[in-house]
């Protein structure tokens, strides 16, 4: 049975086993991830980590739908979440609406994510009233890279704490099931987490979050250069697979592959 809204909720609370999310944009990864995550996010990440993108702002409705559909139709356990792409619900709440519900339709996720605090509230309202459920997503914002001046951490002062504090509570406040908090001081992570009572999933916050989630590709060593610090290499995968590949060059140079047991024999005559 894949997880719904509800058993999301139940995670809320030091007493309750940590929610596990990761990302997903394929369905060859997504079948390996399902089995240990209770929620798979289709982010907009996919732009970067897929496309070799420099941001997330190049992610679009047809990509966010192409990868949401693979990853739905590759598991049947972990709750899908597609993140809602750049300029596809900032201009209205009606427009939030059409989009999402199209998300719903044609990935047949269980529920959207969008970014923003309290500017956001009245959309996330609308949609939740409409039967869209919303994750939301405060702190560090990647597609508000631009104005928050880079990738950098939030909420290191006091007017940046409270202000993520009050953005977190106007999206519970507004219908969100459930809170992704990125790239704030741990200290913040907790605060944000005791004061909502809905749970509040951390990437770069704290421990003491209802749930953590990271970009699977992060986390298994493939992605190359430069990681946030909150991301910790659980494989050197990269590793692993250039091996294999060189391998595999090197048995193709020397007409070592494919040998008979990767070839087809004539059928012999009768």
């Amino acid at each position: 049975m894949r997880k719904t809204i509800k058993d999301i909720a139940s995670h809320k609370g030091s007493h309750t086993v940590p929610l596990v999310c990761l990302t997903a944009y394929t369905a060859p990864m997504a079948r390996l991830l399902d089995p240990h995550c209770d929620l798979l996010l289709v982010g907009d990440s996919v732009a970067m980590v897929v496309y070799g993108e420099p941001s997330t702002l190049q992610a679009d409705m047809e990509m966010m739908i192409r990868h949401g559909r693979a990853v739905a139709n590759a598991t049947q356990n972990a709750l899908i979440a597609v993140d809602m792409p750049f300029g596809s619900y900032q201009g209205s709440r009606e427009q939030a609406f059409e989009n999402a519900a199209r998300f719903m339709r044609e990935t047949n996720c269980g529920c959207v994510k969008l970014e923003g605090g309290a500017e956001m509230a009245e959309t996330v309202l609308y949609l939740t009233q409409r039967g869209i459920p919303v994750c939301g997503h405060v702190g560090l914002q990647p597609q508000s890279v631009n104005t928050m001046g880079g990738f950098k951490a939030q909420g290191r002062d006091e007017p940046g704490a409270q202000k993520i504090l009050n953005d977190a509570k106007a999206i519970e406040a507004a219908g969100a099931f459930c809170i992704v908090l990125e790239g704030v001081a741990e200290t913040l992570g907790v605060q944000v987490t005791n004061a909502l009572s809905i749970p509040v999933i951390g990437i770069g916050a704290s421990a003491a979050c209802d749930g953590q989630i990271l970009v699977a590709e992060d986390m298994l060593g493939i992605t190359q250069g430069k990681k946030p610090k909150f991301v910790k290499e659980y494989a050197d995968t990269a590793s692993l697979m250039e091996s294999a590949v060189k391998q595999y060059a090197d048995d193709v140079r020397a007409r070592r592959f494919p040998d008979t047991a990767f070839t087809y024999q004539a059928l012999k005559q009768a």
